[in-house]
């Protein structure tokens, strides 16, 4: 398993629930290529690829992952493109099994708990949220261009065994992020023909 003689010297953001019509959209399941989602330490193969769920049932606790030998669970997903990750979305048991610490790392594919040790790209403390009310903003210059994502639950609040029912992850697919930012800039260029009849005449004769 992890390394656990690593320090963790980040401190605890302060992290702000959202409800109602201001939750965030966590749509980027649609954009995993879940076939090739693998789950270290799960104690049932296969469970963990099922927590990635689309937002509208992240209330259903039928199907959740939960560790085998201790409170570790690897998560290595990789995604049919590239990606921006901007924030996700986990969700536990009311009890000691709920992930209490993350680690992040971008584009490190088929990691092992062996990997682990080295520093991590993102590292959050977690409430325990088993409504997934709370949002955890990712770092925008480490998660802006992202094709494999890999989350370590480091620790969990207490239990054995750490518990898992979703995990939904935020952003958009690369191609269409540049596309919308490239309709934006292009509408924001003053085009000078749009605007050929609105240039008064004294200011065209006097370039003459």
């Amino acid at each position: 398993m992890c390394s656990h003689g690593h320090s963790h010297n980040c401190a605890a953001e302060h992290i702000p629930e959202v409800s109602g019509d201001d939750v965030h959209r966590y749509d980027m399941v649609s954009y995993i290529d879940m076939e090739r989602v693998t789950t270290l330490n799960e104690s049932v193969d296969g469970a963990g690829k099922k927590v990635f769920k689309v937002m509208e049932n992240r209330d259903d606790k039928t199907e959740f992952v939960e560790s085998d030998c201790d409170h570790e669970l690897l998560f290595n997903i990789p995604f049919t493109g590239h990606v921006r990750l901007t924030g996700l979305s986990i969700i536990g048991d009311e009890d000691g099994s709920h992930p209490a610490k993350i680690r992040l790392f971008k584009d490190r594919e088929a990691m092992a708990f062996d990997d682990c040790s080295i520093e991590a790209d993102q590292e959050i403390d977690l409430k325990q949220d088993p409504r997934g009310l709370v949002d955890y903003p990712l770092k925008a210059s480490k998660f802006g261009n992202v094709h494999h994502l890999s989350i370590l639950i480091a620790a969990n609040f207490g239990e054995d065994e750490t518990k898992v029912y979703y995990i939904g992850l935020r952003g958009e697919f690369q191609h269409e992020f540049r596309q919308r930012v490239a309709i934006a800039t292009y509408e924001s260029r003053a085009q000078l023909k749009d605007h050929k009849n609105e240039i008064p005449d004294g200011i065209t004769k006097s370039l003459f």
